[in-house]
């Protein structure tokens, strides 16, 4: 018999990233993205793309290392809230309340099987847009903004994990999430796995992790919108010292156009969009990427991703075991 789907949790909500170089890392969201600041606390700054309607999706927060600081969900109303935190609780992996924080209500608090942070809410705060943000286009949240190559929302959140199974039935199993796509190697390990709550092809990854690291981040999102923005980013980058990692190309898993980039802090950022594909379909049967054929799901076209792009995320762990030596 087909379980019946839980539709509780609706969108990400935001992420937070620690970085050890702050005033780089805001440049870098801030000028060449085009992002805007919506406040500050203690350590930390909060960002959002400017067709967000939240607060914020982004928080920068201060640290020695980069990493993920948490990933935020908000549910579909305040009794799914209810529901997913006695599900979480009878997970084991519930770490209780917090009582909110800048830009939205109280948070549940816990972790995925591989320990990577994460809080579910349903309270939230809309940015207030100033009146000479405010545009004629009544159904954008604010003017587009004039400084560099603006991104226009969050979109998805990659992370590394010793165990891609265990973390995607966790997902599926307490909060909903439906696996779109997924990368079995030939000796039957999940080594890859996209999930989502809307129709987006994946608003959370979930990558095997080769150095066994436990709760890193691989990578953020943000949707740029169209080629040409991608092109014209990627000028903007070149010229200012931005290291591109890979692309611009196309996945064939999601079928987006993207470049992977480091912030100055050392965190991961995807520029991702145009292309990528939407599901409507209430019982998608998850497509199945193989060995044969999985050069095709990473690279679609253009140049292949380095070696290091499957080692890397943050923190980094082999720096962490040279200091320990």
């Amino acid at each position: 018999m087909t379980k019946e789907p839980i539709f509780d949790v609706a969108q990400l909500a935001h992420v937070e990233i620690y970085t050890p170089k702050p005033d780089e890392t805001l440049w870098f969201f801030k000028d060449l993205l085009g992002m805007i600041e919506t406040g500050r606390e203690g350590q930390s700054v909060y960002l959002k793309a400017y067709e967000d309607t939240y607060h914020h999706t982004l928080k920068v927060t201060e640290r020695k290392e980069p990493g993920l600081g948490h990933v935020a969900w908000r549910t579909s109303s305040p009794q799914a809230l209810e529901r997913r935190v006695k599900a979480l609780e009878e997970s084991g992996l519930g770490q209780g309340w917090s009582e909110g924080e800048t830009g939205q209500g109280a948070a549940y608090r816990f972790k995925t099987p591989d320990g990577h942070p994460m809080e579910i809410l349903w309270e939230v705060e809309r940015y207030q847009v100033p009146d000479d943000q405010k545009t004629a286009l009544l159904n954008r949240n604010q003017k587009r903004p004039l400084q560099g190559v603006p991104v226009r929302r969050l979109d998805h959140v990659n992370l590394m994990c010793d165990e891609v199974t265990r973390n995607k039935e966790f997902m599926a199993e307490n909060l909903g999430f439906k696996l779109r796509e997924h990368i079995i190697l030939n000796d039957g390990t999940e080594a890859g796995a996209w999930m989502s709550v809307s129709p987006l092809v994946h608003e959370v990854a979930f990558m095997r992790d080769q150095l066994q690291g436990g709760g890193r981040l691989h990578h953020i999102a943000y949707w740029y919108g169209y080629p040409q923005h991608l092109m014209d980013i990627a000028d903007i980058f070149a010229e200012n010292g931005i290291e591109i990692e890979a692309g611009p190309g196309k996945h064939g898993i999601s079928q987006a156009y993207f470049m992977y980039v480091f912030e100055p802090g050392g965190n991961r950022v995807e520029l991702f969009g145009d292309a990528g594909y939407l599901i409507f379909d209430p019982d998608w049967e998850p497509v199945t990427w193989r060995e044969d054929n999985l050069a095709q799901g990473i690279i679609w076209y253009g140049s292949p991703l380095p070696a290091e792009y499957f080692m890397y995320g943050t923190p980094d762990v082999r720096k962490q075991k040279e200091v320990a030596k």
